[in-house]
């Protein structure tokens, strides 16, 4: 029940699909590990950009009132992880694409309010 409460509080399904994407991106440099602390690689970029995507998808379950502006980023940073990491095949772009949107059309839902029954000394003011 405490997980429920919890989840409806946060970005779950963007932070979780960031994450994801985030790791994806990741992936492709760490496998390519000799030749991606090389002198002159790109590849370090896709390193970078797979560890900033995957962070942004940490804070966005411990920050979820900045979502918005942590979709936009994750937009931006998985796009431009095509230059260095292939966009962990493409799929890492995807996923990063998804899991942004997701943090931005993200919201807290409005509290429920209940609204209390008018009291008898509110219905003799008003009756004059």
């Amino acid at each position: 029940m405490a997980f429920k409460k919890w989840r409806k509080k946060r970005p779950l399904g963007g932070a979780v699909t960031t994450i994801l994407s985030g790791l994806m991106i990741s992936w492709v440099p760490l496998n390519l590990y000799l030749s991606t602390f090389l002198p002159g690689s790109i590849a370090i970029i896709g390193l970078l950009f797979g560890g900033v995507i995957t962070l942004l998808g940490i804070v966005a379950l411990f920050f979820p009132n900045a979502s918005k502006i942590l979709g936009i980023f994750t937009i931006f940073l998985s796009i431009l992880s095509v230059i260095g990491a292939l966009g962990g095949f493409l799929f890492g772009t995807l996923f990063g694409i998804i899991g942004g949107a997701l943090l931005m059309a993200w919201r807290l839902a409005p509290v429920q309010v209940k609204a209390a029954p008018p009291n008898r000394v509110d219905e003799t003011v008003h009756t004059v």
